[in-house]
């Protein structure tokens, strides 16, 4: 969308809308500087991807220098602890590749 971006992050067994994120950039607080992103979250009554959203966008959004929507629907039957883990690492995973694509020439 221009120099913003739209992401949308999907699966499990029943993929769906649980959670939306906006995030914009700008400059950290902290002494020393550095990029930053300022969130805002939407998420669906019973729905959990609220963390995952918000981390996805502020993320690309503070290494982009861009506006970043994350739109956020993982469900999984009868998920257990390990496999939440395993959804918040991969989600990582996946956010660092974007970032390198998108940066790169």
């Amino acid at each position: 969308m221009g120099a913003d971006l739209t992401v949308t992050l999907a699966g499990g067994d029943r993929p769906h809308l649980g959670a939306v994120a906006l995030s914009q950039p700008r400059p950290s607080g902290l002494e020393g500087g550095g990029a930053s992103a300022s969130t805002s979250v939407i998420t669906l009554l019973g729905h959990k991807e609220d963390e995952l959203a918000r981390s996805m966008a502020a993320r690309l959004a503070s290494g982009l220098g861009a506006a970043v929507c994350v739109a956020c629907g993982v469900h999984l039957d009868r998920i257990r602890a390990q496999e939440l883990e395993d959804v918040l690492e991969l989600a990582g995973e996946l956010t660092l590749e974007a970032l390198a694509r998108l940066r790169a020439p």
